[in-house]
């Protein structure tokens, strides 16, 4: 029996996945062999007659200064063999750890740009220290924000597009620990945070603050920090460059006594609103989002929607409770949909740095002795399990990269589709006008219009030759999947 064209569109992504693999489509929607093939042999009928139809393989799915671009900590003045494991594993962009002292100079940040350069590496973004005196709002804090301001001025002569900061009054790293996952894992350790793990004696959540450290309320934290900002923006904006905060991570709501004000999604947004500019964004944070208890893909589109993805850190957690007890776990096995961060990263054009970090602890690198690092024994892993985490990230990147720069047709070659059947004499002439015209509308409303496809469609499943209404519906179908939910 002949398929309605709304069941055609209703077998949306999978019958487009079949087309776009360069099958022909049998009446049930099952792959089927075109005649004259044998049993089991793949038979091409997409345009170009490739996998991926609509794209170069490997040319249009590799990292370029147009896509996300996969980076790694580095030391301003590397060693070779660093530069040689990362070079080895395809990573190219230097996340720079040790940054000089406050304040900088652009002839210290140009001469490390040139050296990395040299070594075949680009500079993704610089950590910036953010003293003590400028979060808890104490004397000094107008020197040290001067030189950050300088310090910024110099990023931007120097070519810098991103420096990254943190903001504490101290970091909750007291409550981490390693899981070990016995079940699904056989033996891999995880980072795990617990509010209530005890401390000598006492809950995490009750320890007090460290000596020195005064007590402050939120509000006084935040004003603190409305402050630096108000201040250090402007600077970065005229300079063109970005500032990316991390969020608190652990993001527990008291750490050592003080409260933290960048541990919800709603403190993220109250920074986003804090001041209006592209250079005041965030370090997106495919973990720390569900950590606490929200959506990274959802709050990644309210980010990208405004501008403020400055920054992109790519790990993934489970979350027992959000804030209090939650797992470091491996990419692919957590909350957060990997390859939907990703995807949203392309869809949204975003073109700076996307650090997959916290490798966790395997067997390979606990026998080289590789495993080091401030989550050495509390679940961190070593250069095994690094590449794992990069080779990771860089299919979700392909894989992505296939989906949106495949995701319509290219109108020249569904033309070509189109007279191929004209000319074998399986479109009628009327039927090849308005299936061009109709595919046009179809290709150019792709993401907003369902009525042009289903126009498309209409006219295709009416041609009477079995084989191009096969092929022409399932380009309808390519097209409707394509479509955003």
């Amino acid at each position: 029996m002949a398929q309605s064209r709304r069941d055609v569109l209703k077998q949306g992504a999978s019958l487009a996945a079949v087309s776009a693999a360069g099958l022909t489509i049998s009446g049930s929607g099952a792959p089927a062999a075109a005649a004259g093939a044998g049993a089991g042999e793949r038979v091409t009928t997409g345009p170009s007659g490739l996998a991926y139809p609509y794209l170069k393989w490997p040319e249009q799915v590799k990292e370029s200064a147009n896509t996300p671009r996969l980076c790694q900590w580095f030391s301003r003045n590397p060693s070779q063999a660093t530069v040689r494991r990362w070079r080895q594993a395809g990573v190219t962009g230097a996340l720079i750890t040790d940054p000089p002292p406050l304040p900088w100079t652009a002839a210290t940040l140009i001469a490390d740009r040139q050296r990395l350069e040299a070594a075949g590496l680009h500079i993704t973004a610089y950590l910036i220290n953010i003293t003590d005196s400028i979060v808890r709002g104490q004397e000094g804090r107008e020197q040290q924000i001067e030189y950050v301001k300088q310090s910024l001025v110099a990023a931007g002569q120097a070519g810098i597009r991103v420096v990254e900061y943190n903001f504490y009054v101290h970091r909750l790293t007291e409550g981490y620990y390693e899981l070990i996952d016995n079940e699904d894992r056989l033996g891999a350790g995880y980072t795990a945070f617990d509010y209530h793990r005890e401390v000598d004696g006492v809950p995490v959540k009750d320890l007090p603050p460290r000596p020195g450290t005064p007590l402050l309320t939120y509000e006084q934290i935040w004003d603190n920090y409305k402050y630096f900002l108000d201040r250090v923006v402007p600077v970065a904006e005229a300079a063109g460059v970005r500032l990316a905060v991390h969020p608190n991570d652990p993001p527990a709501v008291i750490s050592r006594g003080n409260p933290q004000v960048l541990a919800s999604v709603a403190d993220w947004k109250r920074l986003i609103d804090a001041y209006d500019s592209p250079s005041n964004g965030l370090t997106v944070h495919a973990g720390v989002t569900p950590e606490v208890g929200h959506d990274a893909v959802e709050f990644l589109r309210y980010v990208g929607a405004k501008d403020r993805v400055n920054h992109i850190h790519y790990r993934n957690v489970t979350v027992d409770e959000p804030r209090e007890r939650y797992a470091e776990v491996f990419p692919d096995n957590g909350e957060t949909d990997m390859f939907a961060f990703m995807r949203e990263l392309v869809r949204q054009g975003y073109d700076r740095g996307v650090l997959a970090e916290h490798p966790r602890a395997l067997d390979f690198d606990r026998e080289n002795g590789s495993i080091g690092g401030q989550y050495a024994g509390v679940g961190g892993g070593g250069h095994g399990g690094e590449l794992y985490d990069t080779g990771y990230a860089r299919a979700m990147l392909q894989a992505a990269l296939i989906m949106e720069r495949g995701r319509k047709p290219v109108l020249d070659d569904a033309d070509a589709l189109v007279n191929r059947f004209y000319a074998a004499g399986a479109v009628k002439l009327a039927d090849r006008t308005r299936l061009r015209a109709n595919l046009k509308v179809a290709d150019e409303l792709a993401e907003q219009s369902e009525a042009a496809i289903e126009r498309f469609a209409e006219v295709a499943e009416g041609i009477d030759d079995a084989e191009a209404r096969i092929s022409l519906t399932s380009m309808a179908s390519y097209l409707k999947a394509q479509l955003p939910n």
